[in-house]
């Protein structure tokens, strides 16, 4: 199956294949399915956009000389955008063996789709950092937000981390640049999606030219777009956040700038905070 056959302008192609014969190359069915160069096949391969179905379990196919089992699903998503990307790198704040701690840039993604995972921060992580190791989400970042994340490097870890993201051990603070003048602090509780969420409101600073503010936003829940939507709801949208009030330009102003938990072996509280240079500011 081809849904958008390709042409000079080819932004999405999806082909699906079952492939007869034991030991057959995923490649060149693929490159005959969709009229994609074989070279151009390779380069989805490696970053994610090759899928391989066996019965109930579908994986990521990376390796382009992979034996194929008869029966086996081929599954292709090729984005152009997406596939022309070139991910921002992270830097890292602190390595801990069992996990380490990120600043993500504006435009890394947190995690990968069907269409890729070459500029998502986990895949990155375990293509550059050393000593290489499997790489967890247990959290994650709007795209274009910056700031901490963590990561986990074995399963043990990983399903520590998510237990307390989970269960609101964590603490998270943010520093958010948004449009007038904050007078007050706030603790707004406004459900999301039909379930709690509660964040408190600081302010930093005021600047009457710019007609902004820079505020500390303590989440007490994690809920999609949480601080962007909380603050849209009290009418002080977030600077660069297109989809919940504010249409300036520019980018996201929305920083995580502490973390707080418990390490994953010895259960005692570990902070983590940003260098005030990678924070947001008012010019």
């Amino acid at each position: 199956m081809i849904s958008n056959p390709p042409n000079d302008k080819t932004v999405e192609i999806e082909v699906g294949i079952v492939t007869a014969n034991e030991g057959q190359n995923a490649v060149d069915l693929l490159a005959d399915a969709s009229a994609i160069s074989k070279v151009k096949i390779k380069r989805a391969m490696t970053a994610g956009a090759v899928w391989i179905r066996k019965g109930k379990k579908t994986t990521r196919l990376r390796r382009a000389k992979a034996p194929l089992q008869s029966g086996s699903s081929l599954l292709l998503y090729y984005d152009t955008k997406i596939l022309e990307e070139v991910p921002k790198p992270p830097t890292l704040i602190a390595d801990e063996s069992i996990y380490s701690v990120w600043f993500k840039p504006s435009g890394l993604r947190s995690s990968g789709s069907k269409y890729g995972d070459h500029c998502a921060i986990n895949r990155w992580i375990e293509l550059h950092h050393q000593p290489q190791r499997p790489c967890f989400m247990v959290h994650r970042l709007d795209r274009f937000a910056t700031g901490l994340i963590v990561l986990a490097h074995t399963k043990q870890a990983a399903a520590d981390l998510s237990l307390q993201f989970k269960n609101r051990i964590v603490g998270k603070i943010y520093q958010v640049i948004c449009a007038g003048l904050l007078e007050k602090d706030y603790s707004v509780h406004e459900k999301l999606d039909g379930k709690e969420a509660e964040s408190i409101v600081k302010v930093l600073k005021t600047d009457k030219n710019l007609n902004q503010s820079l505020v500390e936003v303590e989440i007490k829940t994690g809920r999609k777009h949480q601080i962007r939507r909380h603050l849209a709801h009290i009418g002080y949208p977030v600077i660069g956040d297109r989809q919940h009030g504010d249409a300036q330009t520019g980018e996201l102003q929305l920083t995580s700038c502490h973390l707080s938990f418990l390490h994953p072996i010895t259960q005692t509280r570990t902070n983590y905070a940003l260098e005030e240079a990678l924070r947001p500011a008012l010019n």
